[in-house]
Order: C-alpha cells, then structure tokens, then sequence
C-alpha cells in the first residue's frame, strides 16, 4: 500500500511538473484568456475612481421570461460556469454572470474599500442596465455570501436564491485570531501553481484529481507570471480581510427569498484553518453539519446534500448539481 501511494505521488508530481511547465502568462485583466460566451463592460463610478466591471449575459432563442444571476467564487471567475450556462439556457433561462471587481476580466484596483455591500449594488448595476427588474441569483462560494447580501438589499429583487457550497456559514471570528490585510498579502505574493493545485486538490476535490480541473488553477498560477501580480494579490488580500470580517450568518433568518442549500457534504471549506489547533481546525468548515443548521435559520428553506462530493459540486458532480436546482427554479 504504501509503495502505491508513493508511485502514486511520484507521477502526480511528474504531471504537476509538465503542467506547470506549459503554464500561460495571463493579463492581469484576463484578456488574452477567452471566455465561453461574449463578454460587455459596464463603467463603475465608485469610489472616487472609473472601474469596468464585466459580465455575460447570455438569452437564449426560447426565453421563458425568467433570468438567473450566477456569482462566482474567491479563486474562480465567471468562465467556470460554462456548464451550468448551457443547462439553463437550454431550460429558457436568461443568464448574467458578473466578474466581480477585483476578479476575471473585471477592473483590478491600486485601492477599494472591498464590502459585500458594494459588490451586491455594482451587480445591481449590471442588472439595471439590462433593464432587469427581477432575477433568480445563485452564488457559489464567496459568490455565496455575495447573493446572501444581494438577497437583504434587494428583496424586491430576488426571486429565488441558490446557495451552492457557500462559505460564511460560520463566523471563523470565533474561532481563528484576526491577522492583517498586510499578513494576507504576504501569503498571496508566495503563491505558485503547486501551492494553487495543492490547495484545490485537498480543499475542493478530497485528493481526487481530473486533468479538466488543472484550467481553473492555470487561470490563479498564470497571473503570478505577470509583472503587476502585486496588485493582483494586494486585491485578494483585501478580498480575504472583507470574508473574514463581514459574516453574513447572522442575517440568514431575514433572508425572504425562496432559498435552496445545494451542499456537498465532503466540503471542508474554512478560512484560517492553519492559525488554529488541530482541535480547533477539526470543528471548522463541517458542511454535513452547516447546511442542516443553515436551513434551519434560512425560513421555509430546502436542503439537497451531495455526499462525497466536495466544495465544487457544479464542477465535480455536475448532474447532482443541475437536477436539484432545475427543480427548484422551474417550480
């Protein structure tokens, strides 16, 4: 057994190597990087600066009327939806799916003030210069706890949201002594494609990898060859200091929205796991447990656990991903 492993992680070393290898320099605005759909921009007045924030709004030939937000998360950007676009689509389904500031092709500021507040109007902002007054939005991850803020501000909004892995189910406050945005930007400069693949491989898929995911660690390892990476990880610096700091938790109970909690239950997804105790770190990130209390607070809403499957249930598992949520959104 232990000669497998070792050969097992000799060439799983070996493939990292030829990958990295091969690795794309990447414009720190993701412009030399295509899209699966058409990409428009919106100009952001904001914070006493002119920021372009992008997104694709893709309407099918069959529209039946109703349109779905889909937000991503921390370490990804709206390409990696391109699966669960065409499901929708096929369905009827017009479908946003915004760059947040800071992320993908979207503008990579020198200094913001990150909130999940501002990143749910800038959203708003994209929707009401389509002339969308209603939408279903679905957040996956930090996207999560960006769709759980839309959701408070904009009720009248929302028809329907759609919790997919989201992080922020717990308040790691709690639990993991605050460290500065300074502390933050110092990981991020020391990021490299082993660290990235490394950090996906036992964070999202429990050790399992398939080569279809090495494109979402090329698009993190191809921006640190870039000579602006500084303000790259100055950005997901921030971006780390707003997650920790501004829980959503302890809104969920005035969520009004139809709400459905798609969890794999494998996920062990929790910020700052490595400046706490083994004790510590074995009660933190529990998704098992997370969905069932969320549901609990979230009024009237439905849970669909995924079990054995990880914190990337619509890349991981695709079709106990879409079923579920098809359901949910055709009813």
């Amino acid at each position: 057994m232990k000669m497998k492993l070792t050969v097992g992680l000799f060439l799983f070393t070996l493939l990292s190597f030829a990958q990295q290898e091969k690795l794309q320099w990447l414009d720190s605005n993701l412009s030399n990087y295509e899209y699966p759909f058409p990409v428009h921009f919106i100009t952001l007045n904001i914070q006493q600066q002119e920021l372009k924030m992008e997104y694709m709004d893709v309407k099918p030939n069959n529209y039946n009327g109703k349109n779905i937000l889909l937000l991503h998360g921390k370490n990804f950007n709206g390409a990696y939806w391109k699966t669960t676009i065409d499901a929708l689509t096929q369905k009827g389904f017009r479908v946003i799916v915004p760059d947040q500031i800071g992320f993908g092709k979207s503008s990579k500021p020198d200094n913001f003030q990150y909130t999940f507040q501002q990143l749910a109007q800038n959203t708003k902002q994209i929707l009401d210069s389509l002339g969308i007054q209603k939408t279903a939005v679905l957040g996956h991850s930090m996207g999560g706890m960006v769709a759980a803020r839309f959701a408070l501000m904009f009720p009248e909004v929302t028809e329907k949201l759609i919790l997919e892995n989201p992080i922020g189910l717990e308040d790691w406050k709690l639990k993991v002594p605050y460290q500065s945005v300074d502390w933050w930007y110092k990981g991020e400069l020391n990021q490299s494609y082993d660290k990235i693949k490394k950090y996906q491989l036992d964070s999202y898929y429990d050790g399992k990898w398939k080569p279809e995911y090495d494109q979402w660690v090329n698009l993190l390892a191809g921006w640190t060859l870039n000579s602006d990476f500084k303000k790259l990880a100055w950005n997901s610096a921030l971006m780390y200091d707003m997650i920790f700091t501004q829980p959503v938790v302890y809104e969920f109970q005035n969520i009004k929205a139809p709400t459905l909690l798609i969890i794999g239950t494998r996920d062990r997804t929790a910020l700052g796991k490595p400046l706490v105790s083994e004790d510590v770190r074995k009660t933190m990130g529990l998704y098992e447990n997370l969905g069932k209390e969320t549901q609990k607070k979230i009024i009237g809403s439905k849970l669909v656990e995924i079990p054995n499957i990880g914190h990337m249930p619509h890349i991981e598992s695709f079709d106990k991903f879409i079923n579920p949520l098809l359901d949910f959104l055709e009813k």
